[in-house]
C-alpha cells in the first residue's frame, strides 16, 4: 500500500476520538480548550492583512487540510468564501456545515487552479514524508490566484515543550517537525516569495490576555510554541 493511502485511513481511525487523542497534560495547563489555539491562529491570520490595510471580507479562502473545520468555522464569517479539504473522509464527516471535498490522495487538491486569494495550511506538513514536501507545497501554489497569499503554520520545533508534546500524541506518531527556515526554503522552491515568518503561542491563555502584546513583540524570536510562514505567489 503506498504512503499516499495510509494517512487517510490513519486518520478515519482517528477521527471520532480525535479531540481525546490530543489531549495533553501540558497543552490543558496552557489553555483551557483548543478554541483558543484556533482563535490565535485566526488572530495571526487576520492581523496579516490588518497590517497591510486589506480586507479580508473580498478574499476567498481554503484552508488545506482542515479535519474537523474547527479553524473554517471560526474564520468563515471574515471572508467572502470559505472552502477545506482533507485526505480523511472521516475526519471531514465532522464538516456537514462548511464547503469542503475530500483529498484524491495527501498531494493532490481537489480545486481548480488560481481559485483562491488565500490558502492555509495548518500542522500539515509534519505529516508528510520528506519526498512528498515539495510535490505538495507546487500543488498549493496551483491553487493561488496571483498575488495570492499562501499562510504555512507549524509547530516549532526548537521549542522543547512543543517536542515533548508532539512526541506522546498518538495522531502525530509520524511527525518529523520543520523548522520555519525549511518552510521558507519550501516556498522559495516553489516559486513563491516570503514575505513574513511569525512565533506565536508563547503565553498560555490566562497570560495572553494580559501578555499578548509582549508576544507580538517577540513574534520574531523563535521561541514560541507555533510559527506562521507567508508567502505570496
Amino acid at each position: 500500500m503506498n504512503k499516499q493511502r495510509e494517512k487517510p485511513i490513519g486518520f478515519n481511525a482517528y477521527a471520532s476520538d480525535y479531540a481525546e487523542l490530543i489531549r495533553d497534560p501540558i497543552r490543558q495547563k496552557f489553555a483551557a480548550s483548543n478554541q483558543f489555539f484556533y482563535e490565535r491562529k485566526l488572530q495571526i491570520i487576520r492581523g496579516f492583512y490588518q497590517g497591510r490595510n486589506l480586507d479580508t471580507h473580498k478574499l476567498d479562502w481554503i484552508d488545506v487540510g482542515c479535519g474537523q473545520g474547527d479553524l473554517l468555522r471560526l474564520g468563515r464569517q471574515y471572508f467572502k468564501s470559505a472552502a477545506g479539504c482533507d485526505p480523511s473522509e472521516g475526519m471531514l464527516e465532522s464538516c456537514s456545515d462548511l464547503n469542503v471535498r475530500p483529498q484524491p490522495s495527501m498531494v493532490s487538491l481537489p480545486f481548480d487552479s488560481e481559485s483562491f486569494d488565500l490558502v492555509t495550511v495548518v500542522c500539515v506538513y509534519h505529516h508528510l514524508p520528506l519526498d512528498q514536501r515539495s510535490v505538495f507545497t507546487r500543488e498549493v501554489f496551483r491553487l493561488l490566484k496571483p498575488g495570492g497569499i499562501f499562510c504555512n503554520v507549524e509547530h516549532n520545533p526548537l521549542n522543547p515543550i512543543t517536542r515533548l508534546i508532539v512526541s506522546r500524541t498518538p495522531v502525530d506518531a509520524d511527525a518529523q517537525l520543520l523548522r520555519a527556515a525549511e518552510s521558507c526554503k519550501l516556498v522559495r522552491a516553489a516559486g513563491g516569495t516570503v514575505l513574513k515568518t511569525q512565533y506565536f503561542l508563547l503565553f498560555p491563555q490566562f497570560l495572553h490576555k494580559y501578555a499578548g502584546v509582549v508576544e507580538d513583540w517577540l513574534s520574531f524570536v523563535p521561541l514560541a510554541g507555533q510559527y506562521a510562514v507567508f508567502a505570496q505567489r
